[in-house]
This record gives structure tokens, C-alpha cells and sequence, in this order.
């Protein structure tokens, strides 16, 4: 019988697992603790213990096309960035559609995975699981962790000195549902991502006064980019990947920073970052609410005093009502034993962000804790197709001198050297790239060149749709050429609702013939 597989959670990542077990032949057994698929992307009015939580506006950050599981586009009418409700619309569809409902058993939790006594011999694991106040054990051949990383909210109250003695209301991000909460109220938010200045933005509607303070800064792009093409349309494709990976440090930075600063300089609105290489923050909205007044940007924060607040560098206090921590999230496995994973500084050493990297036998994964610049569902496909195919014994097995190399080293997450830490943070296309090399799916250019030039080009100066990895290899797909041929129909078709939609993809002809000797360079080169 094949080989059965525990993955824990049934949100993006635990569907594609589930679904990838299945491609190849296992019998996967799904736990969600809640009563229904979603994870993160599952709406709930109240905040349930344990589980990720999201406020009514959230959108997604990155374009349908850009955001779909490699066999399965998103319908033709959604919008390209999609709001929660129609995010989850698709993986309903998605799990209907290779029929992964029946995989999963919902209302129950994980409660520990351990190794077996003959673990070594046999990679198996112990789990035990609780549904309706009752505990069950199961023995698996292999896990896949799907819970993400969402769950638990990091608030350092100790960074922040004299936050006992504020008077006002404070609350985690993670808390936020709706912004009545600031109606006339002077708001503070702490920190600087995607949902700090989403909820900046939306209290500056209804507040007295919105201040966003960050000890580091951000970059800020906008889903709307060049010509008002999609942002990772335009910025992840693969002739921009070979650019950002084959420039020199500096010079890359160069590039960088002036690409970054085209929509609006980050020195004039206090948002420059201190750190060369962070990951950008998503929002259309932010420099026109700095303008207008509504929105003030603040360093970071000194002490808090009974009803105001002290900044780094800034001798006057300023009066405030309310604090938002947007502070983001910690990394935490409660059901698995510390030696399994061992998570220090939010960083967790695994092996290409997925494997343990001490474990004697490969049979237990994490997937979807990579913070790609781009969207998590491509990548995390692709570490479930490699993940699904290792346990088979299939590809990188374990004696493999890779392998036991990271071993030895104990490889930790975070490396040291900032612009291995940036390529890695942020260039989910090497990354996914090198996993679809280890199973064979990686596009090549040289043989799309030759068999189908239109494609390659395709390919090469398009958007890096994640259909590119179903051209060949296992779990090859028939629709994925016709795929990549229609993905800017799929974009302009929701937006070009009041002229007939043509065919527009931006590639003009100099263009396209300047590329294609840079394409042949790239081929020589064995990019």
C-alpha cells in the first residue's frame, strides 16, 4: 500500500500537499483544527485561539495569474488582485477539483508528532490527535507541516518602555477586524508592514489623527506598476531574475534603489530604509495619504507616558488614544518536540526552508514558511511536489552529500551575509527554480527555443507564471503552454470591461529583439 502522510492543516499549503500526495500516489491524511479549508484566508468575525486572523479588507499582494497552483488558473472574471472572500473561493475550487475534501478531517487537532523507538530504521512517526475532546493515535510513514505561520502574534511589550503606564486602549494587529474602533481617536501604529499601514490607512478615514512609526523603515510598491501592469507581472520575470542575479552587489543596489524610488521618493516621506535589502511593503495608498496629511511617519519608539507617546530623536511627546502593535508574527510548532525544529530569532534551520536538517531520515517536512517577494502559493506547490517526492525516495535522498553537507553545518536561515539573506528572502524564482530542478520540472529555455520559439519568449520576458512549471517533468500538465499563451487575456479581461479585450502584453517589437540576443546570452550562459 503507499505510503500514508500526515499533513497538518488545510489551508494553501495543506491543499497543495494533500493534492500532491495524491499526484503521487500516497495516501495523505489532512488535520485542520477549524471546521472548514482556508486557513489565512478564511474570514472569521471573531479571533479563534490558534488560528491565523484577517480584517474584512484584506486583498491579496500579488496577481491572480502570479498567485495560482500551477495546474489550475484562476477564473477568467476575477479580479487580478483578489479580495479574501474570492481567495477562498478558488481554493474551495481547487479542493473540489481534485476531490481533496475527502482527505481531510476537520475539528481536530495536532497534538504531538514524535519519532518512533525504531525511527532510524524506519522513518515513522507517532501522532496524536484530539476531535470532540478525544484523543486518537496514528502511526505515519511521513508528515508534511502545513500550519503556517500566522497563529502566533509577537508583541515585545518589554521593547517598549513605560507601555504600563499608558491609560489608552492597545491591541496586536492580529485583534484588528473593523475601524470603528478609531472613529475621532488619535492613533498611533507601531511597525511598518503590509498590515500596519493597511490598517494606517483605513484609521486615517475615520481617526483624528494617524501616526506610523518604524525603527527601520520600508520600501512601498504599489500593486498597480509600470503602464498599470500588475507590480509582479512587470517585476518577477525571468530576464529581470538573470538582471538581479547577475549584477554586482553595488551596482544591483544602484538599480534598486532607483526603481524603488520611481513612484515616489522614500527619503522625502521618512520611509527609507535603514537596511539595504528589506522586503517591500504593499500599498497603493500610503504616499498620497502622507501627502494629504493624513497619515505622519515617525521613527521609532522611545517611551510611552500615561496618554502620549516619545520617539527616537524627537524631544516633544505626542498625545495618543489608541496603539496598534503591528508586530508581527513568531514561528511556533507547538505539537512538534523542540528537536525536531529547533526555531531561534524567528529563523527555524531547515534544509532549503523545508527539511530538518538533523533528522536521520527525510520523513518529515515544513512547508510554506518561506517570505517570498511574490506569492507563497507557486512555491509552496513546488516544495509539496519536491517534499511528496523524497519521501518516495524519488529525488535528493538523504545520504546525497548535499544533504549531509547542511547536516554537518547546520545551516541556519539567516545567513549572514546580506545579499545571499536578500536573494533568498526575496527571489522566490531562483528558489522555486532549484527545488523544480531537483524533480525535473524546470522549464528548459534551450529546448523551448528550439521546439517552440513563441513559447520561450514567452517564458523568458513574460511574468514567471507558475504554469511554466508544468511544461515537462512529473506531473506535466496539457494545459500549461496554452497557459502561459493566455495569462494577459486572464489579466486585461476583469479590467477592459467597457472596449473589446484584445491581446496586449507589454513587449514592445525593439524590444523583443533586443532580448532575444539577450536570451541567446542566457542560454550560452546556462542560465
Amino acid at each position: 500500500a503507499g505510503m500514508r502522510v500526515a499533513v497538518v492543516g488545510a489551508g494553501v499549503s495543506g491543499l497543495t500537499a494533500t493534492k500532491c500526495c495524491l499526484d503521487e500516489g500516497l495516501k495523505p491524511t489532512c488535520f485542520e483544527q477549524s471546521r472548514d479549508i482556508g486557513g489565512l484566508w478564511r474570514y472569521t468575525e471573531h479571533v479563534e485561539a490558534g488560528r491565523p486572523s484577517l480584517y474584512p479588507s484584506v486583498i491579496s499582494n500579488t496577481s491572480k495569474e502570479m498567485s495560482a497552483f500551477s495546474d489550475f488558473p484562476y477564473p477568467e472574471d476575477f479580479p487580478v488582485f483578489l479580495p479574501n472572500a474570492q481567495l477562498l473561493d478558488y481554493l474551495r475550487r481547487y479542493a473540489e477539483r481534485f476531490c481533496l475534501r475527502e482527505h481531510i478531517r476537520f475539528g481536530t487537532t495536532v497534538v504531538s508528532i514524535q519519532k518512533r523507538p525504531d525511527f532510524a530504521t524506519t522513518g515513522q512517526w507517532d501522532v496524536v490527535t484530539e476531535a470532540d475532546g478525544k484523543q486518537t493515535w496514528h502511526v505515519f510513514d511521513a508528515v508534511m507541516v502545513c500550519s503556517g505561520n500566522f497563529s502566533e502574534p509577537s508583541l515585545p511589550l518589554h521593547c517598549f518602555p513605560g507601555i504600563e503606564k499608558f491609560q489608552g486602549q492597545y491591541f496586536h494587529s492580529r485583534q484588528y477586524k473593523h475601524p470603528d474602533v478609531f472613529q475621532g481617536k488619535r492613533v498611533l501604529v507601531v511597525g511598518m508592514g503590509n498590515s500596519g499601514v493597511d490598517i494606517a490607512v483605513e484609521a486615517s478615514r475615520v481617526a483624528t489623527k494617524v501616526t506610523v512609526c518604524t525603527g527601520r523603515g520600508a520600501w512601498v510598491f504599489s500593486r498597480v506598476f509600470d503602464h498599470g501592469y500588475p507590480w509582479d507581472m512587470v517585476f518577477n520575470t525571468r530576464l529581470m531574475s538573470l538582471i538581479r542575479n547577475s549584477l554586482p552587489g553595488p551596482l544591483l543596489w544602484v538599480l534598486i534603489n532607483y526603481r524603488v524610488n520611481q513612484w515616489f521618493k522614500h527619503e522625502n516621506y521618512g520611509l527609507q530604509p535603514e537596511k539595504r535589502y528589506s522586503l517591500p511593503v504593499l500599498n497603493d495608498e500610503l504616499p498620497s495619504y502622507i501627502l494629504t496629511g493624513r497619515i505622519t511617519v515617525k521613527p521609532g519608539v522611545k517611551e510611552f507616558k500615561d496618554n502620549s507617546v516619545v520617539f527616537h530623536n524627537c524631544p516633544e511627546e505626542e498625545p495618543i488614544d489608541i496603539i496598534v502593535f503591528c508586530t508581527g508574527y513568531n514561528v511556533s510548532f507547538p505539537f512538534l518536540e523542540e528537536a525536531v525544529v529547533k526555531v531561534e530569532n524567528k529563523h527555524a534551520s531547515l534544509y532549503k526552508y523545508v527539511f530538518p536538517t538533523h533528522l536521520q531520515r527525510p520523513t518529515l517536512a515544513v512547508l510554506g514558511l518561506i517570505k517570498p517577494l511574490g506569492a507563497i502559493m507557486p512555491v509552496t506547490e513546488m516544495q509539496a511536489r519536491w517534499v511528496t517526492r523524497v519521501f518516495k525516495g524519488r529525488t535528493v535522498n538523504v545520504s546525497s552529500p548535499m544533504y549531509q553537507n547542511t547536516v554537518q553545518t547546520g545551516h541556519v536561515l539567516s545567513s549572514p551575509r546580506p545579499k545571499t539573506d536578500f536573494i533568498l528572502k526575496t527571489d522566490c524564482l531562483v528558489y522555486t527554480d532549484k527545488l523544480a530542478s531537483f524533480i525535473g520540472a524546470k522549464p528548459s529555455l534551450l529546448g523551448l527555443l528550439c521546439r517552440d520559439p513563441r513559447l520561450a519568449l514567452s517564458v523568458f520576458f513574460g511574468p514567471c507564471t507558475p504554469y511554466q512549471y508544468r511544461l515537462g517533468g512529473p506531473g506535466r500538465w496539457e494545459g500549461a503552454r496554452q497557459a502561459i499563451l493566455t495569462q494577459w487575456d486572464r489579466t486585461l479581461k476583469p479590467t477592459r470591461t467597457r472596449v473589446p479585450a484584445g491581446s496586449s502584453s507589454p513587449c514592445p517589437s525593439l524590444l523583443t529583439v533586443m532580448g532575444f540576443l539577450l536570451l541567446l546570452a542566457a542560454v550560452v550562459f546556462g542560465f
